[in-house]
Protein backbone atom coordinates (compact mmCIF):
# COMPACT_ATOMS: atom_id res chain seq x y z
CA UNK A 1 0.00 0.00 0.00
CA UNK A 2 1.51 3.31 -1.04
CA UNK A 3 2.28 5.89 1.60
CA UNK A 4 0.21 9.07 1.78
CA UNK A 5 1.76 11.71 -0.42
CA UNK A 6 3.69 9.19 -2.53
CA UNK A 7 1.17 9.15 -5.37
CA UNK A 8 2.34 9.75 -8.92
CA UNK A 9 -0.10 12.66 -9.37
CA UNK A 10 -0.75 14.86 -6.34
CA UNK A 11 -2.03 18.12 -7.83
CA UNK A 12 -5.72 18.61 -7.00
CA UNK A 13 -6.52 20.23 -10.38
CA UNK A 14 -4.82 17.35 -12.18
CA UNK A 15 -6.63 14.75 -10.08
CA UNK A 16 -9.96 16.48 -10.73
CA UNK A 17 -9.24 16.42 -14.45
CA UNK A 18 -8.48 12.71 -14.28
CA UNK A 19 -11.69 11.98 -12.37
CA UNK A 20 -13.78 13.91 -14.88
CA UNK A 21 -12.02 12.07 -17.72
CA UNK A 22 -12.91 8.77 -16.04
CA UNK A 23 -16.55 9.82 -15.75
CA UNK A 24 -16.59 10.94 -19.39
CA UNK A 25 -15.08 7.62 -20.50
CA UNK A 26 -17.69 5.63 -18.59
CA UNK A 27 -20.66 7.60 -19.93
CA UNK A 28 -19.28 7.70 -23.47
CA UNK A 29 -18.74 3.93 -23.63
CA UNK A 30 -22.09 3.21 -21.95
CA UNK A 31 -23.83 5.18 -24.72
CA UNK A 32 -22.11 3.31 -27.57
CA UNK A 33 -24.23 1.01 -29.70
CA UNK A 34 -21.52 -1.62 -30.10
CA UNK A 35 -22.81 -4.98 -28.92
CA UNK A 36 -19.73 -5.65 -26.76
CA UNK A 37 -20.24 -2.49 -24.74
CA UNK A 38 -23.96 -3.12 -24.44
CA UNK A 39 -23.28 -6.63 -23.13
CA UNK A 40 -20.65 -5.28 -20.73
CA UNK A 41 -22.93 -2.64 -19.23
CA UNK A 42 -25.76 -5.12 -18.85
CA UNK A 43 -23.52 -6.90 -16.34
CA UNK A 44 -21.51 -3.99 -14.88
CA UNK A 45 -23.52 -0.84 -14.03
CA UNK A 46 -22.00 2.39 -15.29
CA UNK A 47 -22.59 3.92 -11.88
CA UNK A 48 -20.43 1.24 -10.30
CA UNK A 49 -17.51 1.96 -12.63
CA UNK A 50 -17.71 5.65 -11.70
CA UNK A 51 -16.88 4.53 -8.20
CA UNK A 52 -14.38 1.71 -8.72
CA UNK A 53 -12.18 3.14 -11.48
CA UNK A 54 -11.00 6.01 -9.24
CA UNK A 55 -10.49 3.38 -6.53
CA UNK A 56 -8.28 1.42 -8.90
CA UNK A 57 -6.22 4.53 -9.65
CA UNK A 58 -5.77 5.02 -5.91
CA UNK A 59 -4.81 1.37 -5.42
CA UNK A 60 -2.17 1.60 -8.13
CA UNK A 61 -0.68 4.73 -6.55
CA UNK A 62 -1.48 6.99 -9.49
CA UNK A 63 -3.56 9.25 -7.25
CA UNK A 64 -4.03 9.36 -3.48
CA UNK A 65 -7.52 10.05 -2.19
CA UNK A 66 -6.31 10.67 1.36
CA UNK A 67 -3.80 13.25 0.16
CA UNK A 68 -6.40 15.15 -1.84
CA UNK A 69 -8.73 17.96 -0.81
CA UNK A 70 -11.31 17.09 -3.47
CA UNK A 71 -13.59 14.92 -1.35
CA UNK A 72 -14.19 17.52 1.40
CA UNK A 73 -15.00 20.08 -1.29
CA UNK A 74 -17.36 17.70 -3.09
CA UNK A 75 -18.98 16.70 0.20
CA UNK A 76 -19.48 20.27 1.45
CA UNK A 77 -20.42 21.97 -1.84
CA UNK A 78 -21.49 19.46 -4.49
CA UNK A 79 -23.49 17.12 -2.25
CA UNK A 80 -25.80 19.83 -0.82
CA UNK A 81 -26.14 21.36 -4.29
CA UNK A 82 -27.07 17.97 -5.71
CA UNK A 83 -29.64 17.50 -2.95
CA UNK A 84 -31.23 20.86 -3.74
CA UNK A 85 -31.38 20.24 -7.50
CA UNK A 86 -32.59 16.65 -7.13
CA UNK A 87 -35.32 17.55 -4.63
CA UNK A 88 -36.56 20.67 -6.40
CA UNK A 89 -38.67 18.52 -8.72
CA UNK A 90 -39.97 16.32 -5.90
CA UNK A 91 -43.52 15.10 -5.91
CA UNK A 92 -43.81 15.19 -2.12
CA UNK A 93 -47.44 14.06 -1.98
CA UNK A 94 -46.53 11.12 -4.21
CA UNK A 95 -43.67 10.18 -1.87
CA UNK A 96 -46.04 10.17 1.08
CA UNK A 97 -48.23 7.70 -0.80
CA UNK A 98 -45.33 5.23 -0.92
CA UNK A 99 -46.60 4.00 2.45
CA UNK A 100 -44.87 2.63 5.56
CA UNK A 101 -42.88 -0.13 3.86
CA UNK A 102 -39.95 2.17 3.12
CA UNK A 103 -39.66 3.04 6.82
CA UNK A 104 -39.98 -0.63 7.83
CA UNK A 105 -37.11 -1.55 5.51
CA UNK A 106 -34.97 1.28 6.88
CA UNK A 107 -35.54 0.26 10.52
CA UNK A 108 -34.81 -3.36 9.60
CA UNK A 109 -31.49 -2.14 8.23
CA UNK A 110 -30.70 -0.32 11.47
CA UNK A 111 -31.62 -3.31 13.68
CA UNK A 112 -29.60 -5.72 11.52
CA UNK A 113 -26.47 -3.55 11.88
CA UNK A 114 -26.89 -3.40 15.67
CA UNK A 115 -27.29 -7.20 15.89
CA UNK A 116 -24.96 -8.13 13.04
CA UNK A 117 -21.82 -6.62 14.58
CA UNK A 118 -21.88 -8.63 17.82
CA UNK A 119 -22.91 -11.76 15.88
CA UNK A 120 -19.98 -11.35 13.48
CA UNK A 121 -17.56 -10.84 16.39
CA UNK A 122 -18.92 -13.94 18.13
CA UNK A 123 -18.56 -16.08 15.00
CA UNK A 124 -14.98 -14.92 14.40
CA UNK A 125 -14.24 -15.60 18.08
CA UNK A 126 -15.57 -19.14 17.74
CA UNK A 127 -13.08 -19.75 14.92
CA UNK A 128 -10.14 -18.14 16.72
CA UNK A 129 -10.58 -16.64 20.21
CA UNK A 130 -7.20 -14.90 19.85
CA UNK A 131 -8.70 -12.61 17.22
CA UNK A 132 -11.16 -11.13 19.69
CA UNK A 133 -8.32 -10.56 22.12
CA UNK A 134 -6.29 -8.81 19.40
CA UNK A 135 -5.37 -5.34 20.57
CA UNK A 136 -6.08 -6.14 24.22
CA UNK A 137 -8.81 -4.36 26.15
CA UNK A 138 -7.50 -0.84 25.60
CA UNK A 139 -7.92 1.63 22.70
CA UNK A 140 -6.68 -0.98 20.21
CA UNK A 141 -9.38 -3.54 21.06
CA UNK A 142 -11.23 -4.96 18.07
CA UNK A 143 -14.64 -4.46 19.61
CA UNK A 144 -13.90 -0.77 20.15
CA UNK A 145 -12.95 -0.30 16.51
CA UNK A 146 -16.17 -2.01 15.45
CA UNK A 147 -18.23 0.63 17.26
CA UNK A 148 -16.99 3.23 14.77
CA UNK A 149 -18.20 1.08 11.88
CA UNK A 150 -21.58 0.77 13.60
CA UNK A 151 -21.75 4.57 13.86
CA UNK A 152 -20.93 4.95 10.19
CA UNK A 153 -23.29 2.21 9.00
CA UNK A 154 -26.29 3.48 10.95
CA UNK A 155 -25.70 7.21 10.71
CA UNK A 156 -22.64 8.66 9.03
CA UNK A 157 -19.25 10.24 9.54
CA UNK A 158 -20.39 12.39 12.46
CA UNK A 159 -21.74 9.34 14.28
CA UNK A 160 -18.56 7.41 13.47
CA UNK A 161 -16.42 10.17 14.99
CA UNK A 162 -18.70 10.24 18.03
CA UNK A 163 -18.14 6.52 18.63
CA UNK A 164 -14.37 7.03 18.45
CA UNK A 165 -14.64 9.41 21.39
CA UNK A 166 -17.34 7.58 23.34
CA UNK A 167 -15.54 4.22 23.24
CA UNK A 168 -11.98 5.60 23.38
CA UNK A 169 -10.88 4.08 20.07
CA UNK A 170 -7.17 4.45 19.31
CA UNK A 171 -6.13 6.31 16.15
CA UNK A 172 -4.48 3.27 14.53
CA UNK A 173 -7.46 1.12 15.42
CA UNK A 174 -9.79 3.77 14.00
CA UNK A 175 -7.81 3.89 10.76
CA UNK A 176 -7.95 0.16 10.09
CA UNK A 177 -11.69 0.02 10.70
CA UNK A 178 -12.19 2.97 8.34
CA UNK A 179 -10.65 0.69 5.69
CA UNK A 180 -13.12 -2.07 6.63
CA UNK A 181 -15.98 0.42 6.54
CA UNK A 182 -15.08 1.86 3.13
CA UNK A 183 -14.32 -1.41 1.34
CA UNK A 184 -17.17 -3.53 2.70
CA UNK A 185 -19.77 -0.75 2.45
CA UNK A 186 -18.83 -0.01 -1.13
CA UNK A 187 -18.87 -3.66 -2.17
CA UNK A 188 -22.36 -3.82 -0.68
CA UNK A 189 -23.35 -0.73 -2.65
CA UNK A 190 -22.15 -2.58 -5.76
CA UNK A 191 -24.58 -5.39 -4.90
CA UNK A 192 -27.42 -2.89 -4.46
CA UNK A 193 -26.65 -1.27 -7.82
CA UNK A 194 -26.64 -4.71 -9.42
CA UNK A 195 -30.05 -5.39 -7.87
CA UNK A 196 -31.31 -2.01 -9.11
CA UNK A 197 -30.66 -3.10 -12.68
CA UNK A 198 -32.81 -6.19 -12.15
CA UNK A 199 -35.52 -4.63 -9.99
CA UNK A 200 -38.41 -5.34 -12.37
CA UNK A 201 -37.72 -9.08 -12.53
CA UNK A 202 -37.14 -9.37 -8.78
CA UNK A 203 -40.30 -7.43 -7.95
CA UNK A 204 -42.30 -9.65 -10.29
CA UNK A 205 -40.91 -12.78 -8.62
CA UNK A 206 -41.59 -11.35 -5.15
CA UNK A 207 -45.08 -10.18 -6.21
CA UNK A 208 -44.21 -6.80 -4.72
CA UNK A 209 -46.79 -4.05 -4.96
CA UNK A 210 -45.00 -1.35 -6.94
CA UNK A 211 -48.09 0.65 -7.88
CA UNK A 212 -47.31 3.61 -5.62
CA UNK A 213 -43.69 3.66 -6.81
CA UNK A 214 -44.70 3.30 -10.46
CA UNK A 215 -47.26 6.08 -10.03
CA UNK A 216 -44.59 8.35 -8.55
CA UNK A 217 -42.23 7.59 -11.46
CA UNK A 218 -44.97 8.31 -14.02
CA UNK A 219 -45.93 11.56 -12.33
CA UNK A 220 -42.29 12.66 -12.37
CA UNK A 221 -41.81 11.66 -16.01
CA UNK A 222 -45.06 13.37 -17.02
CA UNK A 223 -44.00 16.56 -15.30
CA UNK A 224 -40.59 16.44 -17.00
CA UNK A 225 -42.18 15.87 -20.42
CA UNK A 226 -44.64 18.73 -19.99
CA UNK A 227 -41.95 21.20 -18.94
CA UNK A 228 -38.98 19.94 -20.94
CA UNK A 229 -37.20 22.55 -23.03
CA UNK A 230 -33.79 23.28 -24.47
CA UNK A 231 -32.04 25.11 -21.62
CA UNK A 232 -30.76 28.58 -22.35
CA UNK A 233 -27.92 30.37 -20.62
CA UNK A 234 -30.38 32.05 -18.27
CA UNK A 235 -31.82 28.66 -17.26
CA UNK A 236 -28.39 27.19 -16.54
CA UNK A 237 -27.28 30.22 -14.53
CA UNK A 238 -30.51 30.14 -12.51
CA UNK A 239 -30.12 26.42 -11.80
CA UNK A 240 -26.48 26.72 -10.72
CA UNK A 241 -27.17 29.88 -8.68
CA UNK A 242 -30.13 28.24 -6.95
CA UNK A 243 -28.19 25.09 -6.09
CA UNK A 244 -25.03 26.75 -4.82
CA UNK A 245 -26.91 29.70 -3.32
CA UNK A 246 -29.02 27.46 -1.13
CA UNK A 247 -25.92 25.41 -0.29
CA UNK A 248 -24.26 28.60 0.93
CA UNK A 249 -27.35 29.54 2.94
CA UNK A 250 -27.47 26.05 4.46
CA UNK A 251 -23.84 26.37 5.57
CA UNK A 252 -24.48 29.79 7.10
CA UNK A 253 -27.54 28.62 9.04
CA UNK A 254 -25.82 25.37 10.07
CA UNK A 255 -22.95 27.48 11.39
CA UNK A 256 -25.44 29.18 13.71
CA UNK A 257 -27.69 26.25 14.64
CA UNK A 258 -25.05 23.60 15.40
CA UNK A 259 -22.93 25.75 17.80
CA UNK A 260 -26.07 27.09 19.51
CA UNK A 261 -27.33 23.55 20.18
CA UNK A 262 -23.87 22.46 21.29
CA UNK A 263 -23.79 25.32 23.81
CA UNK A 264 -27.38 25.14 25.07
CA UNK A 265 -28.25 21.45 24.62
CA UNK A 266 -24.98 19.47 24.59
CA UNK A 267 -26.90 16.26 25.23
CA UNK A 268 -28.18 16.41 21.66
CA UNK A 269 -24.66 15.59 20.44
CA UNK A 270 -25.43 11.87 20.77
CA UNK A 271 -28.15 12.35 18.15
CA UNK A 272 -25.74 14.23 15.82
CA UNK A 273 -27.88 17.35 16.21
CA UNK A 274 -24.80 19.41 17.01
CA UNK A 275 -23.09 18.36 13.76
CA UNK A 276 -22.58 21.12 11.18
CA UNK A 277 -22.82 18.67 8.27
CA UNK A 278 -26.05 17.16 9.61
CA UNK A 279 -27.73 20.54 9.46
CA UNK A 280 -26.31 21.35 6.03
CA UNK A 281 -27.91 18.15 4.68
CA UNK A 282 -31.19 18.75 6.50
CA UNK A 283 -31.46 22.39 5.40
CA UNK A 284 -30.44 21.78 1.78
CA UNK A 285 -33.00 18.99 1.51
CA UNK A 286 -35.66 21.02 3.28
CA UNK A 287 -35.17 24.08 1.08
CA UNK A 288 -35.22 21.89 -2.01
CA UNK A 289 -38.48 20.27 -0.93
CA UNK A 290 -39.98 23.69 -0.12
CA UNK A 291 -39.04 24.96 -3.59
CA UNK A 292 -40.75 21.93 -5.14
CA UNK A 293 -44.07 23.59 -4.21
CA UNK A 294 -43.17 26.76 -6.10
CA UNK A 295 -42.57 27.82 -9.71
CA UNK A 296 -38.91 26.91 -9.20
CA UNK A 297 -39.98 23.32 -9.84
CA UNK A 298 -40.26 24.20 -13.52
CA UNK A 299 -36.46 24.42 -13.70
CA UNK A 300 -36.57 20.64 -13.89
CA UNK A 301 -37.67 21.07 -17.49
CA UNK A 302 -34.36 22.83 -18.17
CA UNK A 303 -32.35 19.99 -16.61
CA UNK A 304 -32.05 20.81 -12.89
CA UNK A 305 -31.88 17.14 -11.85
CA UNK A 306 -29.33 16.40 -14.59
CA UNK A 307 -27.00 19.09 -13.27
CA UNK A 308 -27.61 17.72 -9.78
CA UNK A 309 -26.69 14.24 -11.05
CA UNK A 310 -23.41 15.58 -12.46
CA UNK A 311 -22.59 16.92 -8.99
CA UNK A 312 -23.42 13.51 -7.55
CA UNK A 313 -21.21 11.65 -10.01
CA UNK A 314 -18.26 13.89 -9.22
CA UNK A 315 -18.89 13.16 -5.54
CA UNK A 316 -18.96 9.42 -6.30
CA UNK A 317 -15.59 9.65 -8.03
CA UNK A 318 -14.04 11.52 -5.08
CA UNK A 319 -15.41 8.91 -2.66
CA UNK A 320 -14.10 6.09 -4.82
CA UNK A 321 -10.56 7.42 -4.89
CA UNK A 322 -10.26 6.71 -1.14
CA UNK A 323 -10.52 2.98 -1.74
CA UNK A 324 -7.40 0.80 -1.72
CA UNK A 325 -8.21 -2.80 -2.61
CA UNK A 326 -4.88 -4.05 -1.30
CA UNK A 327 -5.92 -3.39 2.29
CA UNK A 328 -7.91 -6.61 2.09
CA UNK A 329 -4.64 -8.54 2.09
CA UNK A 330 -3.04 -6.80 5.09
CA UNK A 331 -5.51 -8.00 7.74
CA UNK A 332 -7.93 -10.23 5.84
CA UNK A 333 -9.70 -11.45 8.96
CA UNK A 334 -10.91 -7.91 9.68
CA UNK A 335 -12.56 -7.82 6.29
CA UNK A 336 -14.02 -11.27 6.90
CA UNK A 337 -15.50 -9.77 10.06
CA UNK A 338 -16.98 -6.93 8.02
CA UNK A 339 -18.24 -9.34 5.35
CA UNK A 340 -20.10 -11.43 7.94
CA UNK A 341 -21.55 -8.26 9.44
CA UNK A 342 -22.83 -6.91 6.13
CA UNK A 343 -24.13 -10.38 5.22
CA UNK A 344 -26.33 -10.41 8.34
CA UNK A 345 -27.64 -7.02 7.29
CA UNK A 346 -28.25 -8.13 3.71
CA UNK A 347 -30.00 -11.36 4.69
CA UNK A 348 -32.26 -9.49 7.14
CA UNK A 349 -33.17 -6.96 4.45
CA UNK A 350 -33.96 -9.65 1.90
CA UNK A 351 -36.07 -11.64 4.37
CA UNK A 352 -38.06 -8.57 5.44
CA UNK A 353 -38.54 -7.51 1.83
CA UNK A 354 -39.91 -10.96 1.10
CA UNK A 355 -42.18 -10.99 4.15
CA UNK A 356 -43.82 -7.62 3.46
CA UNK A 357 -43.40 -7.95 -0.34
CA UNK A 358 -41.53 -4.67 -0.51
CA UNK A 359 -40.16 -3.50 -3.88
CA UNK A 360 -36.41 -3.74 -4.44
CA UNK A 361 -36.29 0.06 -4.36
CA UNK A 362 -37.39 0.14 -0.70
CA UNK A 363 -34.90 -2.56 0.23
CA UNK A 364 -31.97 -0.98 -1.61
CA UNK A 365 -32.58 2.60 -0.48
CA UNK A 366 -33.49 1.57 3.08
CA UNK A 367 -30.22 -0.35 3.27
CA UNK A 368 -28.03 2.35 1.74
CA UNK A 369 -29.62 5.05 3.91
CA UNK A 370 -28.06 3.12 6.81
CA UNK A 371 -24.81 1.83 5.37
CA UNK A 372 -23.93 4.76 3.13
CA UNK A 373 -25.85 7.69 4.59
CA UNK A 374 -26.77 10.94 2.86
CA UNK A 375 -23.78 10.84 0.52
CA UNK A 376 -24.73 7.62 -1.25
CA UNK A 377 -28.39 6.85 -0.47
CA UNK A 378 -29.51 9.31 -3.18
CA UNK A 379 -27.00 7.67 -5.54
CA UNK A 380 -28.66 4.29 -5.14
CA UNK A 381 -32.12 5.87 -5.32
CA UNK A 382 -31.22 7.68 -8.53
CA UNK A 383 -30.17 4.36 -10.08
CA UNK A 384 -33.93 3.62 -10.16
CA UNK A 385 -34.88 7.14 -11.27
CA UNK A 386 -32.97 10.43 -10.79
CA UNK A 387 -35.94 12.16 -9.20
CA UNK A 388 -36.37 9.43 -6.58
CA UNK A 389 -33.19 10.63 -4.87
CA UNK A 390 -35.13 12.61 -2.20
CA UNK A 391 -36.52 9.35 -0.77
CA UNK A 392 -32.97 8.24 -0.08
CA UNK A 393 -32.07 11.61 1.41
CA UNK A 394 -35.05 11.66 3.77
CA UNK A 395 -34.26 8.19 5.10
CA UNK A 396 -30.56 8.97 5.44
CA UNK A 397 -31.33 12.11 7.45
CA UNK A 398 -33.44 9.95 9.76
CA UNK A 399 -30.40 7.68 10.10
CA UNK A 400 -28.30 10.59 11.38
CA UNK A 401 -30.74 10.97 14.26
CA UNK A 402 -30.64 7.27 15.17
CA UNK A 403 -26.96 6.73 14.43
CA UNK A 404 -25.23 7.59 17.67
CA UNK A 405 -27.82 6.02 19.97
CA UNK A 406 -28.13 2.78 18.00
CA UNK A 407 -24.34 2.52 17.56
CA UNK A 408 -23.95 3.00 21.34
CA UNK A 409 -26.31 0.05 21.91
CA UNK A 410 -24.30 -1.97 19.39
CA UNK A 411 -21.11 -1.00 21.23
CA UNK A 412 -22.47 -2.31 24.52
CA UNK A 413 -23.36 -5.62 22.86
CA UNK A 414 -19.88 -5.80 21.31
CA UNK A 415 -18.35 -5.15 24.74
CA UNK A 416 -20.35 -8.07 26.16
CA UNK A 417 -19.32 -10.45 23.35
CA UNK A 418 -15.66 -9.48 23.83
CA UNK A 419 -15.98 -10.23 27.56
CA UNK A 420 -15.25 -6.69 28.71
Amino acid sequence: MHEAGAALIRSNPAVLGILLAVLALVFWTSALEHRWWKAFYRVVPALLLCYFLPGLLNTLGIIDGHDSDLYPVARDYLLPTALVLLTISSDFSGMLRLGPKALVMFLTGTASVVIGGPLALWLIGMLDPALIASGGSGPGAVWRGMTTVAGSWIGGGANQAAMKVVFDVGSDNFARFIAVDVLVANLWMAVLLWLAGRAARIDAWNRADTRALDDLRLRIERFQTQHARIPGLTDLVLIVALGFGITGLAHVLAGVIAPWLAAHAPGLERFSLTSHFFWVVVLATGFGLALSFTRARRLEGAGASRIGSVCLYVLIATIGMHMDLRTVFSEPWLFALGAIWISVHGIAMLIMARLIRAPVFYMAVGSQANIGGAASAPVVASAFHPSLAPVGVLLAVFGYSLGTYAAWVCGQLLRMVAGN
